[in-house]
């Protein structure tokens, strides 16, 4: 495979004074339109707002910064899920749902989402659909249609539809009332990544939490899987692969380190510094690993499907450990002794390898 993999940062698409929205381009990361994925980030200012949109796109949404609140509203629901945000929570939006954002507090909030776009209308790249603003789609229809639909008069419709110049996020008054969140509302669409009970937890190498169906119903609606891994300073993650065949796309949330990825007849396709902001995606069976630098390093990730199955090539449950030595020393065509000290090697290391 011949694409550039090198991991890339987003750039700005649109905003204002409440806020900026930013995508990744296939364009720049080509990997986005192999693997039909999308990824895009929304900053919220005090008082910003993200005005009402669906996507073509089923999408996870991950808070990475600040505190605030999402309007969630169901296809045939009698009223929309108002959920209270914060720092490291995960949603699952699948096709249909409209959202919102809001950020009342004096922090900004930072929302990242990433999502499949194999049946978007371009490969690589969300297309949101706007309900208000100068791109909402009742700017299309003439004013006739929409007075019949909302059995309002063309004047009314005229001050409802073209009264909002602002597209897609907007600053609101400080005397605008908004509706309260409701932590009720949170139950089965939201999972916090930093309080969810711990899938792998090693000491001095890292610990992960895995959303799936089980904890996170919607993801198997928007067809993804997702995890957060925290890796310690200096510590090593498994080289792996998703067996299922999955691409996995990572983004860093905080600190860097080194990453190489390996693919078709063991060419070294990528060995790069990753850093807090860039995003990067690991093609389908390739073996990618990590080697956090001294201050450790964060990643959030989707899996393209909603039960991922990963190999890791060391470690405690690595395939090595299954397979016979006489098949080892025949594969490597090597001695049984230095098999053997191969085999006696990581028997209670598992994923994650503290640093020496």
């Amino acid at each position: 495979m011949d694409i550039n993999l090198s991991p890339k940062t987003p750039k700005r698409s649109y905003g204002g004074e409440g806020g900026s929205y930013t995508s990744w381009s296939p364009e720049d990361l080509p990997m986005l339109r192999v693997a039909s994925i999308g990824a895009s980030k929304l900053h919220l200012h005090t008082c910003g707002f993200a005005a009402p949109s669906y996507s073509d796109s089923s999408k996870v949404a991950y808070v990475l910064e600040g505190s605030g609140v999402c309007g969630l509203t169901v296809p045939e629901a009698e009223r929309e899920k108002v959920i209270p945000v914060k720092e490291g929570d995960a949603l699952a939006i699948p096709f249909g749902y409209v959202s919102w954002w809001f950020n009342p507090n004096d922090s900004d909030l930072t929302v990242l989402f990433l999502g499949d776009t194999s049946k978007g209308h371009q490969p690589g790249r969300f297309t949101d659909f706007h309900l208000t603003g100068p791109t909402g789609i009742f700017t299309g229809f003439t004013p006739e249609f929409i007075s019949r639909a909302w059995d309002l008069s063309e004047t009314d419709v005229a001050k409802l539809v073209h009264n909002q110049s602002s597209m897609g996020i907007v600053k609101l008054k400080d005397s605008q009332k908004m509706p309260a969140p409701s932590a009720k509302d949170r139950d089965g669409l939201v999972v916090n990544c930093y309080e969810a009970p711990l899938d792998v937890d090693i000491k001095g190498g890292g610990c992960v939490v895995v959303l799936n169906s089980k904890n996170l119903p919607t993801v198997e609606l928007v067809g993804l899987g997702a995890d957060l891994v925290r890796l310690r300073g200096g510590a090593m993650c498994s080289p792996g692969f998703s067996c299922d065949s999955a691409y996995q796309v990572t983004y860093v949330v905080k600190g860097s380190g080194r990453v190489q990825v390996v693919g078709v007849d063991g060419k070294r396709v990528l060995e790069t510094k990753v850093s807090g902001g860039q995003l990067f995606i690991v093609p389908r069976f390739f073996v990618v690993s990590k080697i956090a630098d001294p201050e450790g390093m964060e990643w959030f990730s989707i899996i393209t499907t909603p039960n991922p199955v990963f190999s890791h090539l060391a470690g405690r449950t690595s395939v090595w450990k299954a397979i016979s030595p006489e098949v080892l020393e025949a594969s490597f065509d090597t001695t049984s002794e230095l098999e053997q000290l191969f085999r006696s090697k990581r028997t209670s290391d598992e994923i994650f390898f503290p640093a020496n």
